[in-house]
C-alpha cells in the first residue's frame, strides 16, 4: 500500500486529520525541502519579539541603535538556545532572523546586491531577480504568504500607505527611492506578490550612460543643448526601459539658476540643483478621501512660480495640463511617458489629453501636442538585456490633420551582435538639423556642424 495509503489508514484508526497535500510551484534553483533551522529560527524571532517589545517600535530610537539593540539580544538569546550549532549556523540564523526584523526578510540580500536591479516575488516560495537586464530564479524563499504578507506590510506602512483585502494593490517606495507595487489575494490567485525596482545609491550620470551604451556622447551633447536651450522633452519607452533613469540624467543638465518643480507617483528623481521643490501624489484614504493626483500637483506647480515642471510620468487626464504649461511660457519641461515609438508617444498624449473630460476635438489636441513638444527620446530595453536610447525625434508641427516628425539620430541595429549576443550598434546621425536651430542660437547654444553629419558606411 502507499505511503498516502497507509497514511489514510491510520488517520480512519486514530481519527487523526490527514495534513492537507497540494502540489507547490517550486522554480529553478529554488528550495525543494523544509529549512532544517526553521524551527530554530522561529523559536528565536518569538523570544526576540518578546525580549524587545513595545522598543522595536519606539519612534524615539534612531534605526542604528534599534539595530544594535537586536543584534545584542539575538546574540544572547542563541547563546540559550539548547540545539547545538555550529558557529556557521549561527551566524546565518542570526543573519536571517535580523534582516527579517530589521528589514526585509529575505529579499535583504538582493536589496543589497549592487548588481540586483529588480526583485519579482510571484508567491512565498517562487522569488526571481534581475541582473544586467535578464531575470534569474533564486535560491530565497518566504516561510509562508503570512511572513510575506508582512514584509509587504512594512514596506508600505513605512511611506503612508496601505494595502489590504478591501484595498489589494499598491504603489509604494523604499527609503532609498527604489519602486515598490504589491498586489494581494484575491487579486493575486496564487498568493501575494511583490516587485521592486531598485535605484542606484549613488545615481548615474551621463558618463555612466555612456559607459553603458545607452546613449552616445554626441547624443548626450545635444540633449544637454536641448535643456539649455529649453526644448521641451518626452522621454518615451516600455515598461523597465530606463526612462526615469534617463530622465534624471537629463535633468542634470538643468541650470542652477533655475526654480525647478518635480511632480512624481514616488519620488524616484534626484536632482543636485539648489532651487528644486518636490511633490508626490497620495492615493485616497481608507474613507475614498484625500486623493491627490498628478494632475492637481500638476495644476497647482503653475501658481508656484516655476521655471521648469518635471513630471516623472503622464499617465492620465495631467497631460492635457502638461501641454498647457509649455505652452504658456513653462518652455523647457521634462516628462517621460509609456510608449513603444515616438509616433505611438503622441497617440498616446492625445487619448490621455481626452482622459481629462474636455471635449476637444482631435485636431485641437493635435495642435497642442505639436506646440508643446519640441522632441521626444525613445528608449527601450533590447533583447540583449540592455537598455538603449533609439532614436531621438523632432517634432516638427502640423501637416494637415498629421503631426510630422523627423529622426535626428536613430540606433544602428545593422552593426550586428558580439559573440555573447550583444548589440555593438550606437545612435548615429540621420545627417538633418533640427529646424530649432536657430532658436537655440538665439538664446547663446550653438550646435555644432559636425554633431549631425551623417556617417559614411
Amino acid at each position: 500500500m502507499s505511503n498516502l495509503a497507509d497514511r489514510l489508514d491510520r488517520a480512519r484508526i486514530v481519527n487523526e486529520p490527514v495534513p492537507e497535500t497540494r502540489t507547490r510551484r517550486t522554480a529553478p534553483g529554488q528550495r525543494r525541502g523544509r529549512d532544517p533551522f526553521a524551527d530554530v529560527k522561529s523559536r528565536v524571532h518569538q523570544e526576540m519579539l518578546t525580549s524587545l517589545g513595545p522598543r522595536l517600535y519606539d519612534p524615539n530610537m534612531s534605526e542604528q541603535e534599534l539595530a544594535t539593540q537586536v543584534r545584542a539580544t539575538l546574540q544572547a538569546v542563541l547563546e540559550s538556545e539548547d540545539r547545538p550549532l555550529s558557529q556557521a549556523d549561527r551566524t546565518r540564523i542570526a543573519q536571517e532572523v535580523s534582516d527579517d526584523i530589521l528589514g526585509h526578510g529575505p529579499l535583504e540580500p538582493y536589496l543589497r546586491d549592487p548588481d540586483v536591479t529588480e526583485i519579482m516575488v510571484n508567491g512565498p516560495e517562487d522569488i526571481y531577480v534581475e541582473r544586467e537586464g535578464r531575470i534569474h530564479p533564486v535560491p530565497a524563499y518566504f516561510v509562508d504568504d503570512a511572513h510575506l504578507r508582512r514584509t509587504i506590510d512594512k514596506i508600505v506602512s513605512r511611506v503612508g500607505r496601505r494595502v489590504d483585502e478591501s484595498s489589494p494593490m499598491v504603489d509604494a517606495r523604499l527609503p532609498d527611492g527604489s519602486r515598490v507595487n504589491a498586489v494581494l489575494p484575491p487579486v493575486a490567485i496564487d498568493g501575494s506578490m511583490l516587485t521592486i525596482r531598485k535605484f542606484a545609491t549613488d545615481p548615474f550620470n551621463d558618463e555612466d550612460l555612456i559607459a553603458m551604451g545607452t546613449m552616445s556622447p554626441m547624443v548626450r551633447d545635444f540633449l544637454a543643448a536641448c535643456v539649455r536651450g529649453r526644448r521641451n522633452i518626452i522621454i518615451s519607452g516600455g515598461t523597465g526601459s530606463g526612462k526615469t533613469t534617463t530622465l534624471n540624467v537629463v535633468s542634470a543638465f538643468l541650470p542652477e539658476d533655475e526654480r525647478i518643480v518635480t511632480i512624481e507617483d514616488a519620488a524616484e528623481l534626484q536632482l543636485h540643483q539648489r532651487h528644486v521643490l518636490r511633490m508626490e501624489s497620495r492615493p485616497p484614504n481608507i474613507e475614498a478621501r484625500g486623493e491627490i493626483s498628478i494632475r492637481d500637483l500638476v495644476r497647482n506647480s503653475l501658481r508656484m512660480r516655476p521655471d521648469r515642471i518635471i513630471v516623472g510620468e503622464v499617465r492620465d487626464g495631467a497631460a492635457l495640463d502638461m501641454l498647457q504649461a509649455m505652452n504658456t511660457g513653462h518652455d523647457g519641461s521634462l516628462t517621460t511617458i509609456h510608449a513603444n515609438s515616438p509616433r505611438d508617444s503622441l497617440a498616446r498624449l492625445e487619448t490621455m489629453v481626452l482622459m481629462a473630460g474636455i471635449e476637444l476635438p482631435v485636431r485641437a489636441i493635435r495642435e497642442q501636442v505639436a506646440g508643446a513638444v519640441d522632441l521626444i527620446v525613445q528608449q527601450s530595453r533590447l533583447k540583449d538585456g540592455s537598455r538603449r536610447i533609439v532614436a531621438v525625434t523632432e517634432v516638427l508641427g502640423m501637416e494637415g490633420d498629421v503631426i510630422t516628425l523627423q529622426d535626428l539620430f536613430t540606433f544602428d541595429y545593422a552593426a550586428g551582435r558580439d559573440e555573447t549576443g550583444r548589440y555593438r550598434g550606437t545612435m548615429i546621425p540621420t545627417g538633418i538639423r533640427p529646424a530649432f536651430t536657430q532658436d537655440l542660437s538665439d538664446l547663446g547654444v550653438e550646435l555644432p556642424m559636425h554633431m549631425f553629419a551623417r556617417m559614411s558606411l
